[in-house]
């Protein structure tokens, strides 16, 4: 079931058997004489398939969910977490997060006000459940055959598809609240060519925070399967990079940095102090 960003307002709240007003007590006597704070509540589904030559190779589904509970005093930090939704849980944590105060002193003056207008960039459709898995299997098995049967060569496909559906919601002191619902899917495309005893690979992908439909799509995973199949096709007809002492003439700028990571950490005192 894919929830909307109504109904995710109370979405922990149902699930849990949480009261929201007695949270948000919980909340607000926790951040007492802080300078910032919040709970963050998240529940995470997530995906995985993976076609590896002609059959499912893994198929996982995993749910994870939990809160983290922070308080800040000027620069001291309290934070405790959990995986256990539940009041008691959440009770046990601001034992934790009160502690700072006997250590932390204010930061007076800083405006820690967060935006109070976010914007929405995706919609909150569960990916997972927008398609049944033996769609899911069907496409990655087209992307298979696709491959084989467009060249000779390929004597290795593996094809995947991941995808997350995670639902967050920050609460901050006085009844402030924050939610998200976060869409996330991937695709990705292997493929193994052999020639005369020679063999390369090339891969592609492609994802996004959007549903499976554009991407189980046929004119979409094609693009991602002709590109990976381009690639371990450039790679069979590669040749190798020379390899020498040779000048090397670096102009000002960038080049100073790259020449900075390959060879001068090595030269720092810290790596040579015993001479």
């Amino acid at each position: 079931m894919a929830f909307s960003q109504t109904l995710a307002k109370d979405w922990f709240f149902d699930h849990t058997g949480m009261d929201r007003t007695h949270v948000e007590s919980m909340v607000n006597d926790a951040l007492v004489g802080m300078d910032d704070g919040e709970l963050f509540l998240e529940y995470v589904q997530t995906e995985s398939l993976v076609f590896d030559d002609g059959r499912i190779r893994n198929a996982s589904f995993d749910t994870t969910q939990g809160f983290g509970l922070r308080s800040v005093l000027g620069e001291a930090t309290g934070f405790a977490h959990a995986n256990t939704m539940s009041e008691d849980a959440i009770r046990r944590a601001m034992t934790t997060v009160q502690a700072i105060r006997a250590q932390g002193e204010s930061a007076e003056g800083v405006d820690l006000t967060p935006n109070l207008e976010p914007v929405i960039l995706y919609n909150d459709t569960n990916p997972i459940q927008e398609a049944p898995f033996a769609e899911k299997v069907e496409l990655l098995s087209s992307i298979d055959s696709y491959l084989r049967a467009k060249d000779p060569l390929v004597k290795q496909v593996s094809a995947s598809l991941y995808a997350e559906w995670q639902v967050v919601e920050i609460l901050k002191s006085g009844g402030q609240s924050f939610r998200d619902v976060r869409p996330l899917v991937r695709l990705n495309v292997s493929v193994v060519v052999e020639k005369d005893g020679r063999m390369e690979t090339g891969s592609s992908g492609a994802g996004g925070r959007a549903a499976y439909g554009q991407y189980i799509k046929e004119v979409n995973w094609r693009g991602q399967a002709d590109d990976a199949l381009r690639q371990a096709l450039v790679n069979l007809d590669a040749k190798p990079a020379p390899a020498a002492e040779v000048p090397v003439v670096l102009g000002p700028g960038w080049p100073g940095v790259l020449l900075h990571e390959a060879v001068g950490h090595g030269l720092e005192g810290d790596f040579n102090r015993k001479g």
